[in-house]
């Protein structure tokens, strides 16, 4: 468990704090607009949705260690290369190189921490997801710091030795437990609620049957709504009128929720269910979307961000252990992955990439953008209900 969460914490900064703060940044270093930074986020997304499938499949192969140290040496090299960037040209490599980063030590850390625990999977999946979320909420506000004190090359060197160092700690901490490898076709998992041993379905079993397409789309549609505040809270906080460091303050809020609420959510879930919880959550973020255009003060933005942030971290905790409880957790890493590519080739687009465009071309208005992402939220919150395990006999 440690390991694990040692080694997802810079992948996580990486994906949904780094790119909130640089966001302004590259825009006036580049002299671009929010549909060109919003791109970044796409791109990082389009790379997960491409790959995660296919480390699914790698790890049953190569197992999950080596797939953990491969991604975090692949994620120190990205933040060497974003330092040297001389246009979005290598910032868009920099996404792709950590999108790659972030299937390597994501998939592997989830999977490992589900065998050791088969019957806290809520619980443990929680955990691992918090560290992946919440690693943005503290690295935010340092972004911030180091870039003022030290520039910006400066700032991202450093960021690529504490991945380094760091990360690789954690992947040899993070061994799969001796039994539990279940990387052959037939292998099993044990039941929550029954104790008996069932056979888990194939990447073709799952993918046969509508549960996993109602989760596909919740991936593409919540998945879009949650990312897009990553790269629209600094620059709604900005157009607002706030200071920069009081516009992180908004980024810090949904990313804080983000991480803490993926262990609330998932030891929840673990006891009312995981559909119930996702409900909630959900519709709930699709409510803060559609306030937040008339919150007017700093702390009821970073209030209606936090429960977003809620949302989108109980989006990855619950769907995981969820993914165990439909199709077993033999082929958990490919299952999982394909479900993940709804979130990686389409929620990008729908998110941070469209956001930006719009605003872009209203001039900065927020409104539309925070309802259509609202309006996801809310039909994800009732397409979750038609995610239920199939009747095995």
């Amino acid at each position: 468990m440690a390991g694990c969460c040692l080694a997802l914490f810079w992948p996580g900064a990486m994906n949904f704090g780094f790119p909130g703060v640089m966001a302004p940044v590259w825009q006036d270093m580049y002299h671009i607009g929010r549909g060109a930074t919003g791109n970044t986020v796409f791109v990082l997304l389009a790379t997960v949705g491409i790959f995660m499938f296919l480390v699914g499949r790698w790890q049953e192969r190569y197992g999950t260690r080596a797939l953990i140290a491969a991604g975090i040496v692949i994620c120190s090299f990205g933040s060497i290369l974003v330092a040297f960037a001389s246009g979005m040209a290598m910032v868009y490599a920099w996404a792709f190189i950590t999108g790659l980063a972030s299937c390597f030590v994501y998939i592997p850390a989830l999977t490992t921490v589900q065998r050791w625990y088969p019957n806290r999977k809520g619980l443990v999946a929680g955990v691992a997801s918090m560290v992946f979320g919440i690693s943005a909420a503290l690295t935010a506000p340092l972004f911030d710091e180091l870039l003022t004190t030290l520039g910006y090359q400066t700032m991202n060197i450093y960021v690529a030795v504490l991945i380094l160092i760091t990360g690789l700690v954690g992947a040899y901490m993070a061994r799969s437990p001796e039994g539990r490898n279940c990387g052959e076709a037939k292998a099993s998992f044990e039941s929550e609620t029954s104790g008996r041993c069932i056979s888990s379905l194939t990447v073709q079993e799952a993918a046969r049957l509508s549960s996993f397409w109602f989760l596909w789309i919740i991936w593409a549609l919540q998945g879009a709504a949650g990312i897009a505040m990553v790269t629209l809270s600094t620059g709604y906080g900005l157009a607002r009128g706030f200071e920069m460091g009081s516009a992180v303050f908004i980024l810090m809020a949904f990313n804080a929720t983000n991480g803490m609420g993926r262990l609330i959510s998932g030891l929840l879930s673990d006891i009312l269910g995981r559909n119930l919880i996702m409900c909630l959550t959900f519709t709930g973020a699709g409510l803060a979307y559609i306030l937040l255009p008339l919150a007017s003060s700093l702390w009821l933005c970073a209030l209606l961000a936090g429960v977003i942030g809620l949302a989108f971290g109980t989006l990855f905790s619950v769907s995981a252990p969820l993914v165990a409880d439909c199709f077993g957790l033999g082929h958990f890493g490919s299952v999982f992955g394909l479900v993940f590519t709804g979130y990686g080739l389409v929620a990008g687009f729908l998110g941070p990439a469209l956001s930006g465009h719009i605003l872009d071309a209203t001039g900065g208005d927020f409104s539309l953008v925070f309802l259509y992402l609202g309006a996801f939220c809310l039909l994800s919150g009732a397409l979750i209900w038609r995610v239920q395990p199939p009747v095995r006999l």
